[in-house]
C-alpha cells in the first residue's frame, strides 16, 4: 500500500522542549504503522491562537495562518494540510472558511503575502489529525498493527472544547461524540461509560489570568475520572493534556487533593498497542508517569 501524504504542521506546543513534546514523538510510530506520511511545511510560523484575538486585527490573524497555507500549496502542492493541536487546526480551518467567503479579504491577505513573496490560491484543506485517522484510515485498519491490547486499564476519554467546537468531528454529536471512546476500545482498553466531563474546558485561556477558575475546571475533570474509576485520562488536545496533568500538583498543594493522574494522547495509546516502546510512545516525557502504560510497553 502507498504512504498517504499530508503537509504537517506541527504548531509550537508540539515542539520538542514543550509539555506537549512527548505527542510529537508518539505519532511517529503510528503514522509509520499506518502508512502515513507527514511532510513537514518548511519555514512554519506560529498560527497566532494565543494571541491572535486581541488587539492586533482580524486581518493580521488570517494572514498568519494564510502564510502556513500557503507553504503547503508551495512547498506540498495537492496535500492536506494536517495538525495534531486543536487551537491550530481551528486557527487555519477559520482562516480557510473566512477567505473562501470573502474574496475582498482574500484579496487583502495575498496583498500582505507579497510582503513575503507568497501568493495563497486557498486551495489547501485544513484538518485535524484526528480526521486524517477516522476517515481516511478507518477504525479497522487502525486496529490491524494492535499486537500488545491494553488490556485491563479504563480510560476517561477526554475530547475537551477546541476539538469538538464549532467544527468537530464529521458524524459526531457535539454533546457526546464517541469517537475517542472507540478509539480506546481499539487498542483494547476500556472506555468510562457516560464521563461527564468529555467536552467541557480545561480552562487553559484562564490558566494565568484566573487561575482558580481553570483549576476548578481542572478539578471536576480529574475528580470524574476518578469518580469512574478511570486509570488514566486521554485526550487529543496538547492544551487539555497539559493544564491537566501540570496543574494536578498545584490543585493538591491549594486544596489539600491526592491527585495523580496520568493524561496521555489517543497517540500514545496506539504506539504502545503496535508494539512501541515506553521511549518510542513519549511516556518518559510524562509529568505524572503512566506505570501501567509503560509496563504494557515492556512486555
Amino acid at each position: 500500500m502507498s504512504k498517504r501524504n499530508y503537509a504537517f504542521y506541527p504548531g509550537c506546543s508540539s515542539q520538542k522542549g514543550a509539555s506537549a513534546s512527548n505527542f510529537l514523538t508518539s505519532i511517529q510510530m503510528m503514522c509509520q504503522k499506518l502508512e502515513i506520511q507527514l511532510n513537514e511545511i518548511p519555514d512554519w510560523n506560529c498560527c497566532g491562537a494565543s494571541i491572535g484575538y486581541g488587539e492586533g486585527g482580524e486581518l493580521p490573524r488570517l494572514a498568519i495562518n494564510a502564510r502556513n497555507l500557503a507553504l503547503a500549496e508551495k512547498h506540498l502542492p495537492g496535500q492536506d494540510m494536517v495538525s495534531g493541536c486543536p487551537a491550530c487546526w481551528l486557527a487555519t480551518r477559520e482562516t480557510v472558511e473566512r477567505l473562501h467567503d470573502s474574496s475582498g479579504l482574500l484579496a487583502e491577505t495575498n496583498e500582505a503575502l507579497r510582503e513575503a513573496g507568497l501568493v495563497l490560491k486557498n486551495e489547501v484543506r485544513a484538518r485535524h489529525m484526528v480526521e486524517v485517522l477516522i476517515e481516511d484510515v478507518g477504525f479497522e485498519a487502525m486496529k490491524a498493527p494492535v499486537v500488545k491490547p491494553i488490556d485491563g486499564i479504563k480510560f476517561a476519554g477526554y475530547v475537551g472544547c477546541q476539538t469538538n467546537r464549532p467544527f468537530g468531528i464529521a458524524g459526531e454529536s457535539f454533546e457526546n461524540p464517541k469517537y475517542l471512546d472507540k478509539m480506546i476500545e481499539m487498542v483494547g482498553a476500556e472506555p468510562v461509560a457516560k464521563y461527564d466531563q468529555k467536552v467541557t474546558c480545561c480552562g487553559g485561556a484562564l490558566a494565568f489570568s484566573e487561575p482558580e477558575k481553570s483549576q476548578k475546571q481542572i478539578r471536576d475533570i480529574v475528580e470524574s475520572a476518578y469518580d469512574h474509576g478511570a486509570d488514566m485520562i486521554v485526550t487529543p488536545c496538547q492544551l487539555c493534556q497539559a493544564n491537566v496533568e501540570i496543574y494536578q500538583s498545584e490543585i493538591n498543594k491549594k486544596q489539600g487533593t491526592k491527585f495523580a493522574m496520568p493524561v496521555v494522547y489517543y497517540s500514545q495509546l496506539m504506539t504502545v498497542a503496535y508494539g512501541g516502546s515506553a521511549k518510542e510512545a513519549g511516556l518518559d516525557g510524562q509529568v505524572i508517569k503512566a506505570p501501567k502504560l509503560e509496563q504494557i510497553a515492556g512486555r
